[in-house]
């Protein structure tokens, strides 16, 4: 046995619960355990360095004289059962583990890095330090946990729940829905002993929607699940009101009120937690083309997939699409340069997004999958294993509230979000490495909106940075008669039960977001009311995003519907929405005057949204809050802020009660320094001016409110006035925007969608390569696939500029 002067001074010790251990990859590369190299693990800090070709194991040691290190190597095990035969019968439902030592056979080794030497003993501290390492979590693997894991809440209605005098239910009359003879999916009411079948849910589950219609007619908004029941105290709770799965800290009180002894209970049906992570990891996207055939898998440079977390397909489509552009392969992707020593390299944006860059273009992991065996006569190499991104998902989660949970998400959203926190990362980048240039400038433009009174007719034109548009999809249902089709046998055919839409062009959807619309604003010049509004564009990016959303209030539930949009191949001219300017003959609004107290000042809420929002019961002072703190544009998010802001003791305060427009903000001025530290974040000053208003000036609050409200408008007051009352008191000169280069686009890449709602089913990517259309799905690359189709129905579309 080996031995070394630093095994007896090591001042080493075992992991601590909350401490990350990086056993499984590099923290600088996507090199692992299983590599013929294996893995080192710092045995001072528990960073994970590749013991290969690239060494930085080694690196990581000579830079902060760590010399110890345990080698990890591992193997996957034969499995025990052929995937052909049979599962093993489960006497109870539920997510069992496998563990490390069911999946893997392991290896492990101490060495020294400043003696050269290996085979060390693992005996005192360093043995204890040893098997801390392997026994501890991985850094993956809390992830995994918080992602697999439902995070559920207790809310008002939970919490103060009232129930109906005690009585015991006779155990006949819980063996069925008290309307049909439906026997699961059933869901007992914990005001009243009600019990009513649910909804229909994946996996072909039946549902009659009888608990739904029992609350809807007793405004009983608390309900558990029968079947999810468990001895341990797990069940599904659904609180009707929020609309969410919530936690009944009393469930074991309220379900012996109605004389059920949750310690008498088996688990007899999955929870909605489990279908959902099975629904997640085994939704089947077509993987086939048009005959029926399997697509073909790809392998190489710019062909690597990404592992499913559990609920991150939303991250894989965008970053895919991101990574294919060539101002994110130039900034990341530089093989030749190497990273400078940074203590905790698995909490730095910069590096894991070139650890990133590297693992998905450099094709160094794109090989099929070897633990994976293609079926017999089958010719076709499986698909890869893919790479895991947990520590650049946790990254862009930290500290946001939706994309740190294990919920899908928007992947617009997270679309919004990682690009603020690229900009945010380039200060930073600019002082350690070379040639650094903002990636996110491809996707920025102008927009300029100019506003005419309908009756002097002055105008006047103000200029916005944009980093994309988001266009409604006109929704129009085809005739009923159209889309239903009948069996053999006169049943209405499931399949066909789903509305159809009439298609739309995207021209047609540009067309609605350019086209002039009539706003209710008075003109201080002349004392009429009424302007025409309309935003066209000042200057086209290099690269344009376009969300398409297809939304529509169903039962007061927004509701994803599947409308045909037809968008080509071909190269699509911008040409006709481009803004011309100021016209000859057009006379201006002086800048010291206001259309109504200030047309730039006075938010103006959209006509479309606001109606769509009243229309559901909500005040048009809380409507009109809404739309200002959420981006005056979607229903939907407007209307989540306003079921997560009832609460609030301003929120029936108008608009412009004191504060020149800034939704639940302060009256008083905003501190410029802070507006500008903002700015040096990423943010504009006038989405800064407004988050400070709404967090009290406080700039860690402000920070959380911009990120969780990405699509706010901001409080442009203040730059108004600023403006207008200068020191020399002339007008100020506008920006000047010159772009005379052709306006012709072609589609690039395009994230798509399956499922009812942006927060479940599953997004995929399809990206424009020299061999075709090519689809990402998560860790599954192949070839073309039913491409024409999704087009049509995708969620976002990338669009390039062609090169004159």
């Amino acid at each position: 046995m080996a031995t070394c002067p630093h095994l007896a001074s090591a001042n080493v010790r075992p992991p601590r619960p909350n401490e990350s251990v990086y056993r499984e990859d590099c923290t600088v590369c996507f090199d692992s355990a299983e590599d013929p190299a294996g893995l080192d693990v710092c045995l001072h800090c528990f960073n994970g360095g590749c013991a290969g070709e690239r060494i930085h194991s080694r690196l990581h040691a000579q830079h902060f004289q760590h010399p110890l290190a345990v080698n990890i190597q591992r193997t996957r095990k034969r499995k025990q059962r052929d995937d052909s035969e049979p599962p093993e019968k489960m006497s109870k439902l539920e997510i069992k583990a496998e563990s490390d030592e069911d999946r893997w056979d392991t290896k492990t080794d101490v060495k020294c890095f400043e003696c050269g030497v290996d085979g060390l003993a693992k005996e005192g501290k360093v043995g204890e330090t040893v098997q801390g390492i392997i026994k501890a979590n991985t850094f993956a693997q809390q992830e995994e946990v918080k992602a697999w894991e439902l995070e559920l809440q207790i809310c008002e209605h939970t919490a103060f729940l009232e129930q109906e005098p005690a009585r015991e239910i006779p155990s006949g009359d819980l063996g069925h829905c008290n309307q049909c003879d439906l026997k699961e999916n059933l869901w007992l009411c914990l005001t009243c002993g009600n019990l009513g079948c649910g909804r229909r849910q994946f996996g072909g589950i039946g549902g009659n929607n009888h608990g739904l219609e029992h609350k809807d007619a007793n405004g009983h908004w608390v309900a558990v699940k029968l079947g999810s029941l468990t001895a341990e105290g797990n069940a599904d709770i659904y609180c009707y009101k929020c609309d969410e799965e919530r936690k009944d800290p009393k469930l074991v009180e309220h379900l012996l009120n109605w004389g059920i002894n949750i310690a008498d209970r088996v688990k007899t049906e999955k929870s909605l937690g489990e279908m959902q992570l099975e629904h997640n990891l085994t939704y089947e996207f077509n993987m086939t083309d048009a005959d029926g055939k399997q697509l073909k898998p790809m392998f190489g440079p710019e062909l690597t997939g990404l592992k499913n977390l559990g609920n991150t397909c939303y991250l894989a489509s965008v970053v895919q699409s991101l990574f294919a552009m060539p101002e994110f392969k130039k900034r990341y992707h530089r093989p030749d340069e190497p990273l400078p020593p940074i203590d905790k390299p698995a909490e730095d944006l910069e590096v894991q997004l070139r650890k990133l860059a590297d693992g998905l273009l450099s094709g160094r992991y794109s090989k099929p999958d070897s633990a994976v065996q293609p079926s017999q006569n089958s010719d076709e190499k499986p698909h890869q294993r893919g790479l895991a991104p947990a520590m650049l998902k946790h990254l862009v989660g930290r500290g946001h509230p939706e994309f740190s949970t294990n919920h899908q998400q928007d992947s617009f959203e997270l679309l919004l979000h990682l690009l603020k926190l690229i900009s945010r990362s380039q200060q930073s980048a600019r002082g350690q490495y070379q040639d650094v240039t903002d990636p996110v400038e491809a996707f920025r433009f102008w927009m300029e909106q100019r506003l005419q009174c309908l009756q002097c007719k002055k105008v006047r034109y103000r200029q916005d940075e944009m980093e994309n548009i988001s266009v409604a999809v006109p929704i129009k249902r085809l005739p009923k008669s159209e889309d239903t089709k009948m069996t053999t046998n006169g049943d209405k055919d499931e399949k066909d039960e789903a509305p159809q839409f009439e298609p739309v062009t995207l021209k047609q959807c540009l067309d609605d977001f350019t086209a002039p619309e009539i706003v209710d604003l008075s003109c201080s010049g002349c004392g009429n009311k009424g302007f025409t509004k309309q935003s066209l564009f000042k200057s086209l990016p290099t690269v344009l995003a376009v969300n398409a959303r297809r939304f529509e209030i169903v039962g007061w539930v927004p509701t994803k519907q599947d409308v045909p949009v037809i968008v080509g191949d071909e190269v699509f001219d911008m040409e006709a929405y481009r803004s011309k300017g100021k016209q000859p003959g057009e006379e201006e609004l002086p800048e010291d005057q206001e259309a109504g107290a200030g047309a730039s000042n006075k938010f103006v809420p959209n006509e479309m949204a606001l109606d769509m929002l009243m229309s559901m019961g909500f005040p048009r002072v809380r409507c009109e809050k809404a739309l200002n703190a959420t981006g005056n544009s979607d229903a939907e998010v407007a209307a989540g802020w306003l079921f997560e802001h009832m609460e609030d003791p301003d929120i029936d305060t108008p608009l412009d009660a004191g504060n020149g427009g800034a939704a639940g903000g302060s009256a008083g001025a905003v501190d410029p320094e802070k507006i500008e530290n903002l700015g040096n974040m990423g943010f504009s000053a006038p989405q800064a001016r407004q988050a400070l208003k709404e967090t009290g000036g406080d700039m860690e609050r402000a920070v959380d409110w911009l990120f969780s409200h990405p699509d706010a408008t901001g409080d442009f007051g203040d730059d108004e006035a600023t403006a207008t009352n200068g020191t020399d008191g002339d007008a100020p000169a506008k920006i000047e925007i010159e772009d005379t280069k052709p306006a012709k686009f072609s589609l690039s890449s395009i994230v798509c969608h399956k499922g009812s709602s942006i927060h479940a089913g599953h997004y995929v990517a399809f990206i424009k390569k020299k061999e075709g259309w090519v689809l990402f799905n998560d860790e599954k690359v192949a070839l073309g696939g039913d491409v024409e189709e999704m087009k049509k129905f995708a969620y976002i579309y990338f669009f390039r500029r062609q090169r004159v």
